[in-house]
């Protein structure tokens, strides 16, 4: 227990002040210097998982951390289980009053409508109108391969630290007391970022604790992907994999708004929590 309460008292110690310096500094969110800010901070637990594990408590990273390339079927779960997350969150989105399916993507149009100018907007139309395919299974597709390298360097910045380090000493707790206190921890962690507009714009304040929410929902998912795994690798490649399709389930939706529809909406919210209630469903008829 010491040695998890050090890695959260030093990865929040880090995170919140680099956060809310780049807001005082005048930084914006929705711009590429927040894009390199939000990349910079999903490095940050890695970084201090390998410095608690290594230099403060003298151990070995790889092994205990559940760093292996050992390759299984549970890589595959993790690189397709999130697009698929995002089809059925696509799904109940439809079913939300208010909110309606729109292949033209005129939905995805409208939300860009604020950003962008008239010009860029009619630029946008011009390049989607172009493309041989529909901009969805492009999206798809292109999020696939995101998924499976950039992304998922990415995503191992920070489940080497929550999937990790964290996973491994709370396991004592059983699966799912560990996994739901990680998804809070994981949650809270994304405070600073949710409140100056990330994921939530329309609603950054609400969004913190529907953000944190999302991530109890999707802890014990990519726990479990990281169990049967037996690689925190993998849950790195479905937290890649999920950042790249997620968006997937509101491209073709008009109407709603942040805090319905999308993965990190209602909409999958309830997706998450069926896929909670499978996972129990497999574990009680294993046992």
């Amino acid at each position: 227990m010491r040695k998890s309460l050090t890695f959260v008292g030093l990865t929040f110690a880090v995170s919140y002040p680099l956060a809310f310096a780049y807001r005082a500094l005048g930084g914006k969110w929705n711009t590429p210097t927040a894009v390199a800010m939000a990349v910079v901070y999903m490095f940050i637990p890695m970084a201090v998982a390998i410095l608690v594990q290594k230099l403060v408590y003298k151990e070995a990273v790889r092994g205990p951390l559940g760093v292996s390339w050992r390759f299984n079927r549970w890589f595959l779960v993790a690189w397709f289980l999130p697009p698929i997350i995002a089809f059925l969150a696509l799904g109940v989105g439809i079913l939300l009053p208010g909110v309606e399916y729109a292949p033209d993507m005129a939905g995805l149009l409208e939300r860009y409508g604020g950003t962008l100018s008239e010009q860029q907007l009619e630029q946008m139309k011009s390049q989607m109108a172009a493309l041989p395919i529909h901009p969805f299974w492009l999206g798809l597709a292109q999020g696939l391969i995101a998924g499976i390298t950039i992304n998922a360097v990415a995503g191992f910045g920070e489940e080497l630290g929550w999937r990790g380090l964290l996973q491994q000493e709370l396991g004592y707790m059983g699966f799912w007391r560990s996994s739901l206190l990680i998804g809070l921890i994981w949650g809270l962690w994304h405070a600073p970022l949710i409140a100056q507009g990330h994921n939530y714009p329309q609603h950054p304040l609400v969004g913190v604790g529907l953000m944190t929410l999302f991530c109890v929902l999707l802890g014990p998912v990519f726990s479990y992907i990281r169990l049967r795994a037996g690689s925190v690798i993998a849950a790195a490649i479905a937290h890649g994999s999920l950042n790249g399709t997620g968006g997937l389930a509101i491209v073709v939706l008009r109407g709603g708004n942040d805090l319905t529809i999308g993965i990190t909406g209602l909409a999958g919210m309830i997706v998450l929590a069926g896929i909670d209630l499978i996972i129990y469903l497999i574990e009680r008829w294993r046992r």
